[in-house]
């Protein structure tokens, strides 16, 4: 059996990665998947803990943030699209004024 510590370790690798490519990039693409990572992260710890302490709790809120991250992917591709459509740009250095 794996022991917990391995599942938290890889959660906080995979989470200082995410951070680290959502700080660093300046592409919103990269951008989004960085904020998966973080949230794919979160999963295993709260996966890893649910399996440690024999409660489902944790799985079932895992499949909550699923659903989030889904939505949340589906909606700024979106914005994404739109944004490219007006602008052609997909660098955040390179969006300066909001318009209506």
């Amino acid at each position: 059996m794996v022991p917990l510590e391995w599942y938290i370790g890889l959660s906080t690798v995979i989470f200082i990665i995410g951070v680290v490519g959502f700080l660093i990039r300046r592409n919103i693409l990269i951008m989004l998947m960085s904020i998966e990572l973080m949230l794919n992260s979160v999963n295993i710890s709260l996966v890893a803990f649910s399996h440690y302490l024999q409660d489902l709790r944790g799985q079932v809120l895992v499949f909550f943030i699923i659903t989030v991250a889904a939505a949340e992917a589906a909606i700024g591709l979106a914005i994404l699209i739109a944004l490219f459509r007006n602008k052609e740009a997909v660098h955040t250095d390179e969006m300066t004024e909001m318009k209506g």
